[in-house]
């Protein structure tokens, strides 16, 4: 898996970047078949920085979440929040799909046999 960090507007130390690193490789326990995760902090208002999380799942299902706050941290943990409800919610979804595979089929009545 892909975890790309970007900066607009400023710069992140490496440790900054680890830290970010480690919160949102937590998003695997939630999906498994994760593509890339796209990480953009934009520090224009040093303040109130802004984070992106954008989320590459199989089969072409792009997920995005977007967080402003006034630490960046907080900004990094809420919007990993937002992107966990995204991804239980997609799995859940794709799970029921397949368990309710079964009783979509309509049941046809047997039929007595006559002798």
């Amino acid at each position: 898996m892909l975890i790309q960090i970007a900066t607009r507007h400023g710069h992140l130390s490496e440790a900054s970047q680890d830290k970010i690193r480690e919160r949102v490789e937590r998003l695997t326990r939630y999906f498994d078949r994760l593509l890339s995760i796209e990480v953009i902090v934009d520090l224009k208002d040093s303040e109130n920085p802004e984070i992106d999380l954008m989320v590459t799942a199989e089969h072409k299902h792009d997920f995005v979440a977007r967080n402003k706050s006034e630490s960046m941290f907080g900004s990094v943990d809420a919007v990993v929040q937002k992107m966990e409800q995204q991804l239980r919610k997609y799995k859940e979804r794709v799970q029921g799909r397949h368990r309710k595979g079964e009783s979509r089929r309509p049941e046809i009545p047997e039929e007595p046999v006559e002798e």
